[in-house]
């Protein structure tokens, strides 16, 4: 071959290579892909926190047994906190993805509002999905709260504690550490019992537990998707799914013998609840139990307390529902916390009517 031949070859091989039919097609954009929870645009927290009108800051908190922690702020950008909002996230969950659109929408209305991820979930230390203790996980979150309401910026100001599911049942936990710390707790669809539709049917649990004490992280316990059985939107599904922080696998024995005690333990002390509380939860939950919340309304002894019970609603009432739903819940939460923080609704109204049994 002489060397025009072998020019020639090379020419015509790069023209095939680089000719538009060669090309791999350019790569769509998945719309369901996305950065964060609002999505990918704006691209970094702080120019999102700034267009809702709030700032956000995010860091490690060390406990006392040495954990380290993620923690997360939401604060008004412009005012003076009216109120402090100490939040508990509920289980395979964390507070970087979907869960922060309360504390942000809190924040616009003037609570400063706090979270952290609890140990084995989201960026917090610990093997994913494991909940080996969940006293030791109270007494985290109970030094981080403490350290939050010690600050000068905050001493004074009403204080709250929030709970969604697990998160509802560790914040009664708190409540029985330090009865009179609180000025109320909302608690969201509260595991304060596991609903018989995804408990583990007998003799499961009584086996559980007797594995549990040689294999405790072992990811092997069978329950239905509880992403699928709390979101009722079919695109909020995909939203929640694309959560890089959400634990998606099996329930750990160790976890769900811990839960289920736990739950057990609540049940029987619903009585001593004594702060003022606000209780939520859709009629169509089938992941905690809506009679539960009923029967703490009912056995409370607390002399401010109230419950909404959403007719067809799921499990995740602040994001899994409809958007017309999410403000509903998001209402009535504010109304609640308005009328114990000095403030007024809009309108000079409060929607909520306390000592009372309310049906939507």
């Amino acid at each position: 071959m002489t060397e025009t031949e072998s020019f020639d070859r090379q020419a015509k091989q790069y023209r095939r290579l680089t000719s538009p039919e060669s090309q791999p097609s350019p790569k769509m954009e998945d719309p369901h892909e996305r950065l964060h929870f609002w999505g990918s645009t704006p691209e970094s927290e702080e120019d999102y926190y700034k267009s809702k009108g709030i700032r956000g800051s995010k860091s490690f908190y060390t406990s006392p047994r040495g954990l380290s922690l993620f923690i997360r702020s939401w604060l008004p950008l412009s005012s003076h906190p009216r109120g402090i909002v100490c939040m508990v996230h509920g289980y395979g969950n964390d507070i970087s993805w979907t869960f922060q659109s309360t504390p942000i929408f809190l924040a616009q209305k003037g609570f400063a509002s706090f979270a952290l991820d609890l140990e084995g979930h989201g960026r917090s230390e610990g093997l994913k999905g494991f909940v080996p203790n969940v006293d030791l996980v109270v007494d985290d979150i109970f030094s981080f709260f403490n350290s939050i309401k010690e600050k000068p910026e905050y001493q004074g100001l009403p204080s709250f504690l929030y709970g969604e599911s697990m998160g509802g049942a560790i914040c009664l936990l708190i409540h029985f550490r330090d009865p009179k710390a609180w000025n109320g707790a909302i608690l969201v669809a509260p595991m304060c019992r596991i609903s018989e539709k995804v408990r583990p049917r007998w003799p499961i649990p009584d086996i559980l537990i007797f594995f549990a004490k040689f294999m405790p992280t072992l990811p092997i316990v069978p329950t239905a998707d509880l992403l699928d059985k709390s979101v009722k939107v079919p695109e909020k599904k995909i939203i929640g799914g694309k959560n890089p922080m959400r634990y998606q696998g099996k329930p750990r024995l160790g976890t769900v013998v811990e839960l289920l005690r736990i739950t057990d333990y609540l049940n029987r002390r619903l009585c001593d609840v004594s702060l003022p509380f606000l209780v939520l939860h859709g009629s169509a939950d089938v992941v905690t139990d809506p009679e539960v919340s009923r029967a703490l309304y009912e056995a409370a002894k607390s002399e401010d307390k109230t419950i909404r019970i959403y007719e067809g609603m799921m499990h995740s009432l602040l994001f899994g529902e409809t958007d017309e739903n999410v403000e509903i819940v998001r209402g009535d939460i504010l109304s609640w916390l308005n009328h114990r923080s000095g403030g007024e609704v809009a309108g000079g109204h409060d929607i909520l009517s306390c000592q009372s049994l309310h049906e939507c």
